[in-house]
């Protein structure tokens, strides 16, 4: 299959071998689970259970809230203690509303109802369970994943991309994924195609993992209609549209979807997770998570279950070798700083990184010399430098017209910078005050039309109460001329009545 190009990127050392040779291994569960409720893109889910319920696994524990949510289910069986702030991985810290639950030991199910053959299911059913299994796109996006199968009603669909690049360094938990299940890897990619009502599907691996390609070649092999390609190791090979760009030669306009081009794109642990629900009829309850770095003592993908906090995680795959002069939650380029051990697995989750002081390799920042590598390793096309530039003057309007709401934060530009500029700091500083600064417009224009709309409210309110004094002056003028008219005529009635 031909293979288009796209500019920019990197070549990091991928890492991979820290955690690549070894098996998938299933944490135990801890003392208590931390389930939060926003564990996807949208609105948080809304609890349905209360204080000293007892919930088996796979309970639905909380409900989507609007369209763009995903439900929350019991990741195991036990008793709910309570819902209280937990800390969230979230590079700013502060806490999430979370469901605390004592698990049983028992690890109990609720009734699965698994469809022997999810192909004769209408594909709006198959979505609509995809939507209660409350899966979610698992390779860091969250973004609802029934979202994504519905777009079959809005655009005209042709191909489904299956994202098992991982080309994120050190990760290695989809590579494993595809090694170890790749015939429910595959079932779950299918189902998928089903429901989009697609004829091609793709499925990008980057070749440095060829154990992955040929285990996903070997169960496609009876699919005419499935395509397994070997990508070049090249980051951000894994970013949806440059995906699509260089396996289709599609290239998505600035702030579209793919969907516009016939193509909509998922990631290989979430055709795993589809699998799950369709065939057994089990939620997302847990996920597979690389650990890795070379702080870590015992490097590897394990099986752990949603709400497990990272610090025991941690300790059960052996702890840390030496100190981690960096802890991260997801890859090293993408990830985010893990602001507190406690904060558990989620459903986003793919990696934890401790990282040496070799490996983080922290260097001061200093003056940007305008050599334009940064320019020349952004995959988007824009201008790194001139974006930070206006970002440290303050002029955020100015790096939003030199391509801010288009940068993706992949970090090629940080990567490359020689003088260790940080830049995807600097661009996400921006783009979140840029947001802040809309809202607030919105707000004050809010505000604005509210008080002219109850300016205009009370004016007619006004003129009503002034046309009704005036319709009742009218009234009693009417009246008191009436009155007068009759008192006028009372003597001439008199006399007529005399003569009579």
């Amino acid at each position: 299959m031909k293979l288009f190009r796209i500019q920019g990127g990197v070549h990091p050392d991928d890492r991979k071998a820290l955690a690549a040779g070894e098996a998938i291994r299933d944490i135990p569960l801890p003392p208590f689970l931390h389930v939060p409720l926003q564990q996807h893109i949208g609105a948080a889910a809304r609890p349905v259970v209360k204080k000293g319920q007892k919930v088996r696994k796979g309970q639905l524990i909380a409900d989507a809230d609007g369209p763009i949510s995903a439900p929350v289910h019991a990741p195991t069986s036990g008793t709910v203690v309570g819902k209280k702030k937990h800390p969230a991985h979230h590079p700013s810290g502060l806490p999430v509303l979370s469901i605390l639950i004592e698990p049983d030991g028992e690890d109990r199910w609720i009734d699965l109802e698994p469809c022997a053959d999810p192909f004769a299911l209408p594909p709006a059913e198959v979505a609509k369970r995809v939507a209660g299994a409350g899966i979610v796109g698992m390779g860091g996006a969250t973004f609802p994943s029934a979202v994504k199968l519905n777009l079959r009603d809005r655009f005209e669909l042709d191909t489904l991309v299956i994202n098992a690049a991982e080309c994120e360094p050190y990760l290695t938990c989809d590579d494993r994924l595809m090694r170890e299940q790749a015939a429910a890897v595959l079932d779950g990619v299918r189902i998928m195609a089903h429901a989009l009502g697609v004829k091609k599907i793709i499925i990008g691996i980057e070749n440095n993992k060829p154990d992955a390609q040929r285990a996903m070649l070997q169960a496609a092999a009876e699919f005419e209609e499935v395509f397994v390609v070997g990508l070049p190791t090249r980051y951000p090979m894994g970013s949806e549209k440059h995906l699509v760009q260089v396996l289709t030669g599609k290239e998505t306009p600035a702030r579209s979807l793919t969907a516009e081009l016939g193509v909509v794109v998922h990631n290989v642990a979430t055709a795993f997770a589809v699998h799950e629900a369709l065939r057994h009829g089990k939620p997302l309850v847990s996920r597979v998570v690389t650990l890795s770095g070379e702080a870590m003592a015992r490097p590897g993908n394990y099986r752990v279950t949603l709400g497990t906090p990272v610090s025991f995680l941690l300790e059960q795959a052996g702890g840390f070798k030496m100190n981690p002069a960096r802890l991260i939650s997801g890859g090293p380029m993408m990830g985010q700083p893990l602001p507190e051990p406690r904060a558990p697995v989620i459903k986003g989750s793919n990696g934890i990184l401790a990282l040496s002081a070799a490996e983080a390799a922290d260097h001061p920042e200093q003056p940007c010399i305008r050599c334009a590598s940064c320019v020349s390793a952004c995959p988007c096309g824009l201008l790194p430098l001139e974006m930070a530039a206006h970002t440290r003057a303050g002029d955020l309007e100015g790096a939003a017209k030199a391509g801010l709401k288009d940068c993706i934060a992949c970090g090629s530009c940080a990567y490359v910078c020689p003088a260790h500029i940080p830049l995807v700091q600097y661009f996400n500083y921006a783009k979140g005050e840029l947001t802040t600064r809309e809202k607030t417009k919105l707000r004050q224009m809010e505000t604005k039309r509210l008080a002219e709309a109850r300016a205009a409210r009370m004016e007619k309110q006004k003129a009503a109460k002034k046309a009704a004094m005036a319709a009742r002056k009218k009234a009693q003028a009417e009246k008191k001329k009436r009155e007068a008219e009759a008192k006028a005529a009372e003597p001439d009635n008199a006399q007529a009545e005399a003569e009579a």
